[in-house]
């Protein structure tokens, strides 16, 4: 039997070609539930995780992602939302897959098992910045010379995967393991595997904005407003903070560009738009340490 773990065979869905269609969709749920619970488990580390990014975000570090299939293009989603979520630089957190761009789509066989290119592609890591590599399975020679690359360009290395006996878990300087068990569909990693990655992703870029400020209280206070809907978020948001109705917060926000954190102080501390941006450059663009350092004057 394969010693890695998400190649096991699952007995709970031996027979799940024999099965009615709400069964074999009631099989999948059955197992999807165990996900959240293995995540449970890894907390610890992935509060560790969070930590780490959020003090190279704070040094004008970036956050790299690196897999290769599932996990490269996991990397690569969670990075594309960061942008319009949290109003950052698109190259602040960044997802590179084995196989380049073409590998978002498409299959490209063997390029996960070369260490060279895995080297060659973190050349672009600093010792300013945090490499996470995200395999189920920890094994890719991509992913170890990308951490090959990252320890001697003195990067920050996070390991996520789904295997105890990973060996990105060897290599990396922070090791972040949850064991889903035998996938429905033996070795489909896509699956359990894939879904605890992506939640796991969610946490460390959620969790490393809040810590650096770019939420206040549970609002996305540093959104870019590009649509109807994220025009209509940053209304409801700015009318909750500020107390006030929403046809005043959008004469507010339209007068200072659509940004929310200048919107609020302006209505909360009857502030011009220079006056909030002002406030807000000496206090790091953090909302709530602007409104403390006005409510202390």
């Amino acid at each position: 039997m394969s010693e890695i773990i998400t190649e096991y065979r699952n007995e709970n869905t031996k027979n799940i070609d024999l099965l009615s269609t709400i069964d074999i969709v009631r099989k999948i749920n059955e197992e999807d539930k165990l996900v959240a619970l293995a995540i449970e488990d890894e907390t610890p580390n992935i509060a560790h995780a969070v930590d780490i990014i959020a003090k190279q975000f704070l040094k004008g570090g970036k956050l790299y992602y690196f897999g290769a299939g599932t996990s490269g293009r996991l990397g690569i989603l969670d990075a594309s939302e960061c942008p319009p979520t949290f109003g950052v630089a698109p190259d602040m957190v960044q997802g590179f897959i084995a196989g380049g761009d073409k590998a978002i789509k498409l299959a490209v066989e063997g390029v996960e098992d070369n260490f060279e290119v895995g080297r060659k592609d973190a050349e672009i890591l600093t010792d300013n910045d945090v490499c996470v590599a995200i395999s189920a399975s920890g094994n890719p020679k991509y992913l170890l010379g990308v951490l090959s690359k990252a320890e001697e360009n003195g990067c920050k290395t996070i390991a996520l995967t789904c295997n105890h006996k990973a060996a990105i878990l060897e290599e990396a300087g922070h090791g972040i393991c949850v064991e889903v068990g035998p996938e429905v569909i033996a070795g489909s990693s896509r699956m359990k595997a894939g879904t605890a990655q992506k939640m796991v992703l969610n946490m460390l870029t959620t969790g490393a904005m809040i810590k650096i400020g770019k939420t206040y209280e549970n609002f996305m206070i540093d959104l870019m407003p590009t649509n109807e809907k994220l025009k209509d978020r940053a209304i409801r948001i700015v009318s909750e903070l500020a107390g006030v109705s929403a046809s005043k917060s959008l004469e507010t926000l339209m007068s200072c560009d659509w940004k929310v954190k200048t919107a609020v102080i302006m209505l909360k501390c009857n502030l011009t738009k220079e006056q909030a941006n002002d406030t807000l450059r000496k206090n790091c663009g953090v909302l709530r340490r602007a409104l403390k350092s006005l409510a202390n004057v």
